[in-house]
């Protein structure tokens, strides 16, 4: 099954891999070693999980403005996400996109939280602000 949602451009862009989704905010600062890609927050959904290569679907960012140089440096050392999709983007996460060019979408039409599921793979193509989510055998 394959299927298109449209968003807001935050971070211009290409990029696709398999989803990596949570319902809860991600805090780069102290929340994901950005030296592996591996959450590092304790009781976080993701805990132990790798965002390195991922579409990292998520409903907003936490935490203070450190977190900007945090997102720029994981996708330095390779094990930041491919691309980003939030519900409403912050400040902080948007700032480190930018730096780090890591394609972002926001305020789709679906939510992409209860919409997009993990493994399913999802082309971002935050350019002209749509996703394609291919789920199941194709994936």
């Amino acid at each position: 099954m394959k299927f298109e949602i449209k968003g807001r451009q935050v971070v211009r862009g290409k990029a696709s891999g398999k989803a990596l989704v949570t319902d809860e905010p991600i805090c780069y600062l102290g929340g994901v070693d950005v030296k592996t890609g591996i959450i590092t927050e304790v009781g976080h959904p993701l805990y132990g999980k790798s965002i390195a290569g991922k579409v990292l679907v998520f409903p907003t960012g936490k935490g203070s403005t450190g977190g900007s140089y945090l997102i720029y440096e994981a996708a330095s050392n390779g094990v930041g996400p491919c691309a980003m999709i939030n519900r409403k983007i912050e400040q902080v996460t948007a700032v480190g996109c930018i730096i780090a060019e890591i394609p972002v979408l926001d305020r789709l039409e679906q939510d992409p939280i209860s919409t997009i599921k993990d493994d399913d793979f999802v082309e971002v193509d935050a350019d002209n602000g749509v996703i394609t989510i291919t789920r199941g055998e194709a994936s």
